[in-house]
């Protein structure tokens, strides 16, 4: 099961699908108010935290009677994976976690997610007075600058694409949740993929994370930006079909 991360949608996975297929059953989907997902679904309420989005995931999985699932999630949606499979853990066999934070705040002296909350709050404020002018910031530097320009394009046009009215409410949801006290609860085999150069999550909250989840082992990639299974795609699969044996 392949969920993606904030301003994305399951278009994002197509680096990595290719490899996936040919042996693996491959759940995609978008997130309400993502992609091709149902708008007239969203509810305010329901998304103003991640726990309404780890519901879209058991219901999803409730729907197709979904059993031993590989979650593999990006960024934020690690946090909804794995929200989900403390919920309801017999679903799950594994959860694989691209570029995760469990908290993007600098929350000194115990934690420093890499942001303050006034550079957060200002990139929130950015979405409205110009919210193609934030996508053009974002993209590069979620990213990464050293990737190619058409990866960069590629993650610009989805955020363009994403509707401000859902977009927003999920950024602030993303970039304000703090899930660090989950991640102890969380006991099933967890791989945690971090790229050594991530704009968003360093080596060190993958590092904190690593600690913190009783089951849990850690691939530091060589690799620039937050998106390695869009920068990265072979290593990825490499690494997960030796975690998923």
């Amino acid at each position: 099961m392949l969920a993606h991360g904030f301003g994305c949608d399951q278009q994002m996975w197509c680096h990595l699908l290719p490899y996936l297929v040919e042996k693996y059953k491959v759940v995609l989907f978008d997130y309400v108010g993502c992609g091709a997902s149902d708008y007239s679904a969203y509810d305010t309420n329901r998304y103003a935290t991640l726990d309404g989005y780890a519901q879209d995931v058991l219901d999803i999985c409730e729907a197709l009677n979904l059993k031993d699932v590989i979650f593999v999630g990006h960024s934020v949606s690690i946090m909804i994976g794995m929200r989900a499979a403390i919920q309801l853990p017999h679903i799950f066999s594994k959860l694989v976690m691209v570029c995760p934070s469990p908290c993007f705040l600098n929350l000194p002296p115990d934690y420093m997610g890499g942001f303050d909350k006034a550079d957060l709050e200002e990139l929130l404020n950015l979405m409205d007075k110009n919210y193609v002018g934030w996508a053009n910031y974002l993209a590069p530097l979620v990213m990464g600058q050293d990737n190619s320009a058409d990866l960069i394009q590629e993650l610009e046009t989805s955020f363009c694409s994403t509707d401000p009215k859902f977009a927003k409410p999920f950024a602030k949801t993303t970039f304000f949740s703090d899930d660090r006290a989950q991640l102890a609860k969380l006991m099933l085999p967890t791989l945690i993929l971090q790229s050594k150069h991530d704009n968003l999550a360093s080596t060190n909250v993958g590092e904190y994370m690593n600690n913190a989840i009783p089951d849990a082992k850690m691939h530091i990639v060589d690799a620039y930006g937050h998106c390695l299974h869009m920068t990265n795609p072979a290593t990825v699969f490499t690494l997960f079909e030796d975690f998923a044996a």
